[in-house]
């Protein structure tokens, strides 16, 4: 039988997140983002969806990257920024379809759950692109 786990009560105050096995994300662009799989790709399974706990500290940051499927993002606490000035808070439910290019940062910290129906792929923004976060200014080459 398929194992079932269960994370109680992440939307209340005091979501216990200490015994979580949370992992650096180590990955070129991004900077003191750790995160927790629930689920990740599977080759064998012609699987490539995934679901994340995504552990932002203040100042973290992803890379800039484009989605090539959907991606959910549930705020569980603190506030996500999107580079293009948008700021999602605790309980926000975001959707973002295919072809979808951002940099998410969190200038005060927050623990987001991600569930993407297909992986994302890193990009060089274009002018404009970023207006708030890491790299806001910032021009292409």
């Amino acid at each position: 039988m398929p194992d079932v786990t269960v994370f109680r009560n992440v939307l209340r105050n005091g979501f216990d997140q200490t015994d979580l096995p949370w992992v650096p994300w180590a990955e070129p662009g991004r900077v003191g983002v750790e995160y927790v799989v629930l689920w990740g790709p599977d080759p064998a399974e012609d699987e490539d969806s995934a679901s994340l706990l995504l552990r932002f500290p203040p100042g973290a940051h992803g890379d800039f990257h484009e989605h090539l499927g959907h991606e959910l993002m549930l705020v569980l606490d603190g506030t996500l920024d999107h580079s293009d000035g948008r700021r999602f808070h605790r309980g926000d439910l975001v959707v973002e379809e295919p072809g979808t290019r951002h940099q998410m940062s969190s200038a005060e910290g927050c623990t987001v759950l991600a569930v993407r129906a297909r992986p994302a792929a890193p990009r060089t923004p274009e002018d404009g692109e970023i207006t708030t976060g890491v790299g806001a200014g910032a021009t292409s080459a």
